[in-house]
């Protein structure tokens, strides 16, 4: 059986108090990277690609071993999620976290 990972944008946050209190500039914003609803369906060619330009270098550093696992046909998420195939991530940007949605297709 082949494993892929489909990979949805549901949520982009922001934390006003946070950006006010603590960035450089304190009126930055919501992520400007992702778009809600963007989706990347991910086979294992394209798990090493994720870096050309198409997605944000830190939020793969944050979800990729959990993409990794998918594609090896892992469980994301056994017990915490109602679906061991999907998981719910974000990024560790703390005052605009991009919240994603990642899912194992099995074919």
């Amino acid at each position: 059986m082949k494993h892929k990972c489909k990979i949805t944008v549901l949520k982009k946050e922001l934390y006003e108090d946070l950006q006010q209190q603590y960035l450089d500039n304190p009126k930055s914003g919501k992520c400007e990277f992702f778009e809600e609803g963007q989706e990347w369906l991910v086979d294992g060619k394209d798990f090493f690609r994720m870096l050309n330009g198409e997605f944000c270098a830190e939020a793969w550093d944050c979800i990729s071993r959990y993409v990794y696992a998918a594609l090896q046909g892992g469980s994301i998420m056994k017990g915490w999620t109602n679906d061991e195939k999907i998981m719910i991530t974000c990024c560790n940007d703390g005052t605009r976290p991009v919240i994603f949605k990642l899912e194992r297709i099995d074919e």
